[in-house]
């Protein structure tokens, strides 16, 4: 198989034409793609987006499921157009597991059968010439990246919230973040149980408490 590098969409869409694909399909690319390289393949562009779309478009939908505490999250297979995420939906399904303690090997081996699945439905109606479904706009939500101070915890915030802050970074293996003041201390947290746990044990702003299982003092600046 050849390993393509391309440096720009200029550069993907000149490496596409010369390989005459009769099909793209696309998972966990960040790029947004002109329709000068939409147009190439016979069929289109397909992608796979880890979300129940139109909820969470954009480049992070797993992270704001984890960030918002979803217990599930979904798997959708959509024709590309040239906005984020918006193209007709060719197959998805919900239901995908969140663990408490997601990890990026967790998640896959709950979701990886559902995309190898949902692929074959989106395959066979691509073949077949099938447009797919119009999303609801109206109803759509986007996803974008974590903003900085995402990485700070607040103890005011809801224990809820700080926790499902501390399981996203961890997802995302964050070394240094998140960053919190604890007896005065500057700690990284990297785990916290909502139920009571061996750790030091904090009252959050919605006067729950919350309990710091993991973490380690936050490594000085040389």
């Amino acid at each position: 198989m050849d390993l393509l590098l391309p440096g720009s969409v200029e550069g993907l869409a000149r490496a596409l034409e010369s390989y005459r694909p009769d099909l793209v399909i696309v998972f966990g690319f960040a790029w947004r793609l002109p329709r000068s390289v939409l147009d190439i393949p016979r069929h289109g562009v397909i992608n796979v987006h880890v979300s129940m779309l139109p909820k969470y478009r954009g480049p992070a939908p797993l992270l704001w499921a984890i960030r918002n505490g979803d217990r599930t999250g979904g798997v959708t297979v959509h024709r590309m157009d040239e906005e984020f995420d918006t193209g007709n939906v060719l197959a998805q399904q919900d239901g995908v597991p969140l663990a408490d303690d997601i990890t990026w090997s967790n998640y896959c081996a709950d979701a990886m059968p559902v995309t190898y699945a949902l692929l074959r439905t989106a395959l066979a109606r691509v073949v077949a010439g099938n447009p797919g479904d119009p999303q609801e706009h109206a109803t759509a939500s986007y996803a974008g990246f974590m903003e900085e101070d995402f990485a700070r915890i607040r103890w005011s915030d809801d224990a809820r919230a700080i926790h499902d802050q501390v399981r996203t970074h961890r997802f995302m293996r964050s070394p240094e973040h998140p960053v919190a003041e604890v007896d005065g201390a500057r700690l990284v947290v990297k785990r916290t149980s909502l139920e009571p746990a061996e750790g030091t044990r904090v009252v959050c702003g919605d006067g729950e408490p919350l309990w710091i299982t993991e973490s380690r003092e936050v490594t000085p600046v040389p």
